[in-house]
C-alpha cells in the first residue's frame, strides 16, 4: 500500500464492500470522500455519523463532488456508467476502478487471507478476524458482513485495522473478479448456484486455487468442490473423512457443540452452515501452529455477524429472526437449521433484483418446496430493486405460484405493512433477503407487535 496519502473518492459508499474498504482506508491516514444515493435518500441513515466521525466527506451523489485533486475513484458495481460521477470522473481522465478491482490492489500488499465460497464467506471471513484478533495476532479485515463484536458507534463492524501485514478478505466471485486475487491462504467453503452457473463459478475457483501461494483450505464435504480439489490442500469435514472432521456433533436449538481432534468446542450459532464456517477456521489457524484449546476458548465468544440469525425475539411464546439469507443454498440452510428449532414457521422472503430471480427461479422454488414442512406458510414480498436498467418481467407471483403447485403453502403481499394484520396466525417469524437494510427494521417491528 502507498506510504503517501491518498485523496480517494467513492461513489457507492454505503455498500457494505464499499463502506468496509472506505472505513479502512481513512484509518490508514488517507483523504476519503464519498457519496450514496441511500444517503442522499435518507440523512438520518445510520452510516451517516459513522462516516463524518473518521473524518470521511459525504457529498450528494450528483457528480459535483469530484473534482482533479482525487488521485483515483473508485465505484460500486451498483453503479451505472451513465451516472453523473462516472461521467466526470472519465470526462476529467481521474482513474478509475471498480470495488473488487481495488480490493484485489490492496491484498496485494498484504500475506492476504482470501475467503471464498457462493454462501458463508461473511461468517468465515468475520468470525476468523474475531479469532485472529483475539489471539493476538492483529489481523486487517476488509469483510461485508458486520461483527458484531467490531461494531462501535464510529466503525461499522465490516472492518478492522491491525499492525500486521495480515489482511484477511471476502472473495467474491459474482463479478468473476475473484481471478484477480493472488493470496497467501485460501478458505473455499462451497460452491452452489449462485451469481453464475456451477461450471463458471468452479473455473473461477480453479482460478483462485492456482494464484493462491501457500495453503489452501477446502470443505471436502462439498460435492462440486470435490471436482476441482488439486493435491497438496487442507480439508475440513463433517460427513466424511478429512484432516479436521468435526465428531461428537450436537445440534442445539441456537448453539453447536462437537469435537475435533480431541479437543472439545461450542459454537454459539445454531445449524450445520455455521458449523462448516467454524471447522473452515479452525483448520487454517491450526495450520498456522494455533493450539486448537487456544481456539476452542475463543470461539464460544463469537456473537456473529448482524443480519445472520438475528433473534429479534424469543420467549417461550414467540420466535421471531432476521436473516441475509438469499440464494437457494443459503436459503435451504437457514430452513435446515429452523426445523431444529421450531414447528409451524411462517417466512418472509423478499427476493433481491430482477436478474437473479430470473436466474435462479426453479432453484427458489424447489428449495422451498423441499424445506417448508406441511404446517409452515411462506409469504414472499416484491422484489426488491435497488434501481439500473433491468428486464421487470417476473415477479414473487412466479415462485409463490410454483411452490403452491408442488403442494406447500405460499402468498404474495404486497405491503409488508399487511403481515402486522396476521400476526396472530404463528408464532415464529422468519423474516429473510439480501442488500434491503429495512428488512431487519420489519423484523424488529414483527417483534415489538408479538412482544
Amino acid at each position: 500500500m502507498s506510504n503517501k496519502p491518498l485523496k480517494i473518492f467513492f461513489s457507492g459508499i454505503a455498500g457494505s464492500g464499499m463502506s468496509a474498504i472506505a472505513c479502512f482506508m481513512a484509518d490508514k491516514g488517507h483523504a476519503v470522500t464519498g457519496s450514496d444515493r441511500s444517503l442522499d435518500n435518507n440523512p438520518s441513515h445510520p452510516l451517516y455519523k459513522k462516516f463524518t466521525a473518521k473524518g470521511i466527506t459525504l457529498v450528494p451523489q450528483d457528480g459535483n463532488g469530484i473534482d482533479a485533486s482525487f488521485d483515483f475513484a473508485v465505484f460500486s458495481t451498483a453503479v451505472e456508467h451513465d451516472m453523473p460521477e462516472f461521467i466526470r470522473a472519465t470526462s476529467m481522465r481521474i482513474p478509475t476502478k471498480t470495488r473488487p478491482e481495488y480490493l484485489a490492489e490492496i491484498s496485494a500488499d498484504f500475506r492476504t487471507v482470501a475467503v471464498a465460497g457462493t454462501s458463508g464467506k461473511s461468517t468465515a471471513a468475520g468470525m476468523l478476524a474475531f479469532l485472529m484478533n483475539g489471539l493476538g495476532l492483529k489481523p486487517n479485515f476488509i469483510g461485508g458482513g458486520r461483527v458484531k463484536q467490531f461494531k462501535t458507534e464510529t466503525r461499522p463492524g465490516n472492518y478492522l485495522t491491525g499492525g500486521s501485514d495480515i489482511l484477511i478478505i471476502e472473495a467474491c466471485e459474482s463479478d468473476g473478479t475473484i481471478t484477480k486475487y493472488e493470496p497467501e491462504r485460501l478458505i473455499l467453503l462451497n460452491l452452489q448456484f449462485d451469481h453464475h452457473s456451477i461450471e463458471t463459478t468452479a473455473e473461477l475457483f480453479k482460478s483462485i486455487i492456482d494464484s493462491t501461494k501457500e495453503l489452501i483450505i477446502i470443505n471436502s464435504d462439498d460435492r462440486n468442490l470435490q471436482k476441482i480439489m488439486k493435491k497438496d490442500i487442507i480439508t475440513f469435514s463433517i460427513d466424511f473423512p478429512s484432516k479436521y472432521r468435526a465428531m461428537d456433533i450436537s445440534f442445539e436449538p441456537f448453539s453447536t457443540r462437537f469435537s475435533l481432534n480431541g479437543t472439545l468446542f461450542s459454537l454459539n450459532l445454531p445449524g450445520k452452515y455455521n458449523l462448516y464456517n467454524a471447522l473452515s477456521c479452525i483448520a487454517l489457524l491450526s495450520e498456522m501452529e494455533i493450539p486448537l484449546n487456544s481456539i476452542a476458548g475463543l470461539l464460544h465468544d463469537f456473537e456473529g455477524i448482524e443480519r445472520r440469525f438475528d433473534i429479534h425475539l424469543n420467549n417461550r411464546k414467540y420466535l421471531v429472526i432476521d436473516d441475509y439469507a438469499h440464494n437457494p443454498h443459503k436459503i435451504s440452510s437457514l430452513m435446515t437449521a429452523m426445523k431444529n428449532i421450531r414447528k409451524r414457521i411462517c417466512y418472509v422472503f423478499q427476493p433481491h433484483g430482477y436478474g437473479p430471480t430470473r436466474m435462479m427461479k426453479t432453484e427458489y422454488i424447489d428449495a422451498f418446496a423441499q424445506n417448508l414442512d406441511d404446517s409452515d406458510h411462506l409469504v414472499l414480498l416484491p422484489i426488491f430493486y435497488a434501481g439500473g436498467t433491468t428486464r421487470k418481467d417476473i415477479s414473487s407471483h412466479d415462485l409463490a405460484d410454483g411452490v403452491r403447485n408442488k403442494g406447500k403453502s405460499a402468498e404474495v403481499i404486497g405491503k409488508r405493512e399487511e403481515i402486522l394484520n396476521i400476526l396472530h396466525k404463528w408464532n415464529t417469524y422468519v423474516v429473510f433477503g439480501a442488500r434491503d437494510e429495512t428488512l431487519s427494521d420489519f423484523a424488529k417491528k414483527i417483534a415489538e407487535a408479538l412482544s
